[in-house]
Parts: C-alpha cells; sequence; structure tokens
C-alpha cells in the first residue's frame, strides 16, 4: 500500500498524508467474527479516571483475531484483506477447506486467493505458521508466542516483525525490532513474514480532530499548570520544569525502569534493547 496526499482544499487538508487503502474490501467485517466494544473513558469499575486522556472517539467493532494459529495441516485461502480500527496492521479474512473462517494478521505479499497453512512444520512463505523450533534460522516471522499455546504477542504491530538468528537447547533466539534479544520455547508459534502496512508510520494526521476521532483527548503539560496541579508547575516565567520528568502524583517517568528484576521473563533475555549499540 501506498501513501497518499490531498488537494490544499483547507489547512488540515494541505498537510494530511494518510495510507492509500483502496486494494481492502469495502465492506463491513463478517458478523460471526466481530463482538461489541464499549469505551471506557479511561475510567475503572468505580468511575475513576486511571488512563487520562482517553474518551469520546468513533464507535468500533472488535474483529476477532486467530492469535494462536493451532488448527494445523488444514490448508486455508484468503478471501480478502480488510482494515481493523483495533489496531495499525491490516487484517485478513481467510477459509479453510471445512469451511471454517478466521480472521489472521496479514503479513506483507499476502494477496487474495493464496493459501496458507499451519502445522509443526511449513513451508517458508508468508502467512504460513510454524513451530519456532523448526524455522530456518534467519527467518523474519510476526505474530509470535511467548508461552506455548498462549497467542501470539510478539510483533503483531504495523511494519513490524522479529528474526530467528539462532537456537539453543530446545530453545531458538530470536532479535526483536527494539535491538532486543531473547530465548523463546521452541514449541512456541511464528507467523512467517513482516506485519503489512509498514507505511502506517510515515502519516499525518494534520489535526486534532482527527486524533479525538481515535478516542485520544488533549494533555495539559505539566510546565503550564499551577503547583497546586502538578510538581513541574509555577515559576516566574516560562520555564522547563526545573526537575527530572515525573507524572502528576510526583512518579518519575521517562527512562525510569519499572520491570520487576525477579520476572522469570528477565533471565531470557540475552542482549537488552537498552545496551549500546557498538559504533
Amino acid at each position: 500500500m501506498a501513501l497518499k496526499s490531498y488537494k490544499p482544499t483547507s489547512p488540515a487538508r494541505r498537510g494530511l498524508v494518510l495510507v492509500d487503502r483502496k486494494g481492502l474490501h469495502k465492506g463491513g467485517p463478517v458478523k460471526a467474527l466481530t463482538e461489541g466494544k464499549r469505551k471506557t473513558g479511561g475510567r475503572n469499575n468505580k468511575g475513576h479516571v486511571t488512563s487520562r486522556g482517553i474518551g469520546g472517539g468513533h464507535k468500533q467493532k472488535y474483529r476477532v483475531i486467530d492469535f494462536r494459529r493451532r488448527k494445523w495441516d488444514v490448508e486455508a485461502t484468503v478471501e480478502r484483506l480488510e482494515y481493523d480500527p483495533n489496531r495499525s496492521a491490516f487484517i485478513a479474512l481467510v477459509t479453510y477447506t471445512d469451511g471454517e473462517q478466521a480472521y489472521i494478521i496479514a503479513p506483507q505479499r499476502l494477496n487474495v486467493g493464496d493459501k496458507i497453512v499451519a502445522g509443526e512444520k511449513t513451508d517458508t512463505k508468508p502467512g504460513n505458521a510454524m513451530l519456532l523450533s523448526q524455522m530456518p534460522v534467519g527467518t523474519i516471522c510476526h505474530n509470535i508466542e511467548m508461552k506455548p499455546g498462549k497467542g501470539g504477542q510478539i510483533a503483531r504491530s504495523a511494519g513490524t516483525y522479529a528474526q530467528l538468528v539462532g537456537r539453543d537447547r530446545g530453545m531458538v533466539i530470536m532479535r526483536l525490532n527494539s535491538g532486543e534479544q531473547r530465548y523463546l520455547h521452541g514449541n512456541c508459534m511464528g507467523t512467517v513474514g513482516a506485519v503489512s502496512n509498514p507505511d502506517n508510520s510515515n502519516t499525518t494526521l494534520a489535526k486534532a480532530g482527527r486524533n479525538r476521532w481515535r478516542g485520544k483527548r488533549p494533555l495539559t503539560r505539566g510546565v503550564a499548570k499551577n503547583p497546586v496541579d502538578h510538581p513541574h508547575g509555577g515559576g516566574e516565567g516560562r520555564t522547563s520544569g526545573g526537575r527530572h520528568p515525573v507524572t502528576p502524583w510526583g512518579k518519575p517517568t521517562k527512562g525510569m525502569r519499572t520491570r520487576d528484576r525477579k520476572k522469570a521473563s528477565n533471565k531470557m533475555i540475552i542482549r537488552s534493547r537498552h545496551a549500546k549499540k557498538k559504533r
């Protein structure tokens, strides 16, 4: 998919750059594969705001995506590619030979009419899913499980992917987009190819209203507030905060590490994404 710009008929249109979605399905989703989706407005079950900056936005239907890909050795045909308002990637509607339909995350170079299959070991073509232990070293993949059978958690956003760079004692070594290298169990599933819609990061919304349609409300900078409202507030004239960045409740932000060192997941990391790159 390419990017498209618009004629400057208004200030907002002048800078607008969006992904051209003319190759996608024009109608609605398959009703049996959708669920209702309620807005929270960033509030919990007590009505208290726990996530600021959330509210409004266009009404959406949630598309049920098959992240597990555990329907093994049954060939499926790609019926169509669709837009999904719940994620940055495109999705593909596939029909299995037994008549069952499902949505999957569409990888790059997957076209209507293509045949895909999931299994213990399959061909390394975009859309096919297999165990990480059976993938050739160097394979680009996405929708990768962290626990066998749980469903894909890694590399699901538009344009993302991970690369299998080695094997070691029943585990595989994956290099993620962040630069992190980590062990994953060989019985975890992964899907061959990179995620579709790589141009998503090059779009320009051009006006605040388009963010409001996405359910994002404006947030006031802390330095623009009074001291009673934010730790960065107050001061004579314009200030830059005068301290390391913190939340409105005084907790450090922008770089403070919050991961629990005792969690087992940390032990699987070979090379941190924070490690300094060699020049």
